[in-house]
């Protein structure tokens, strides 16, 4: 498939701390690529220079034939855009945090919740955007009557389903999930791997899916990127990386986090 990002000596220093250091890699249209490493490793830092979020040291981060216009050529570098294009671009990026409880305003309803990322990019979907957000809800597992209630009155998974219709309200061309299960129980936490696999398959999204679990990595991505202390130590296919894995730390993570029922 052709690339949707690529990114290049991507380098994140903090004083004398260096978080990401000399990071390279491509993400692919309609794939499910999967970043692990243990906490510290860099892993949230990478996603966020890669959306933007956090200005890089050095290095360069690049859209391919981005859908959007206005944005004319083959590719855009996203660290030299000035702040208005950004800000028309960040509807093609969309990101899911790791706090389904804090990524949520509770003084918003579910609808309010769902109708901010049209308000904020001045979009109206073709089908009308209540109908728009009863399709999210659907597709996330959720009831039409979740629009009139508030954050507090769902679970922890039950949150993290609206972060996701949420972050796909506007149909975007990449999603970050940033150790999007990490703050769930085990068996909540399959439900939502499970209909992540299933949306990706359904619409063919890209994804970049972050976690600490070589399992989760395993069954979600077509492949995986190991970081360590912020750099990239080993990459392949899920089959090549969990079965013939070159890296000792790699071999470490394997050896270390319990298969889970997913």
């Amino acid at each position: 498939m052709p690339a949707l990002l690529t990114a290049a000596n991507l380098t994140k220093r903090y004083g004398e701390t260096t978080v990401v250091d000399d990071v390279s890699l491509t993400l692919h249209r309609g794939e499910t690529l999967g970043l692990v490493g243990e906490s510290g490793s860099g892993k949230s830092t990478l996603a966020r220079l890669l959306l933007r979020l956090l200005e890089p040291t050095s290095g360069t981060v690049t859209l391919h034939n981005p859908a959007v216009a206005g944005f004319a050529g083959p590719a855009l570098d996203l660290l030299t855009l000035p702040a208005r294009d950004l800000r028309r671009l960040r509807r093609r990026l969309a990101i899911v945090f790791q706090d389904p409880y804090a990524a949520l305003n509770p003084r918003l309803t579910i609808e309010q919740t769902l109708r901010e990322p049209f308000a904020i990019h001045r979009e109206r979907p073709a089908e009308g955007i209540s109908a728009r957000l009863l399709t999210l809800l659907d597709e996330v597992g959720l009831p039409a009557a979740a629009l009139s209630r508030y954050p507090h009155e769902f679970s922890g998974g039950q949150r993290q389903r609206i972060n996701i219709a949420r972050a796909l309200a506007l149909r975007p061309d990449l999603l970050v999930l940033d150790e999007p299960v990490s703050a769930l129980d085990v068996s909540v936490a399959a439900q939502v791997i499970n209909l992540l696999r299933d949306l990706q398959q359904r619409h063919g999204l890209t994804m970049l899916f972050i976690s600490h679990s070589m399992p989760l990595v395993r069954y979600l991505c077509d492949r995986i990127l190991v970081l360590h202390r912020g750099r990239l130590i080993e990459s392949g296919t899920w089959h090549e990386v969990c079965h013939t894995p070159r890296d000792p730390y790699t071999q470490q993570l394997l050896a270390a986090t319990p298969n889970l029922p997913v």
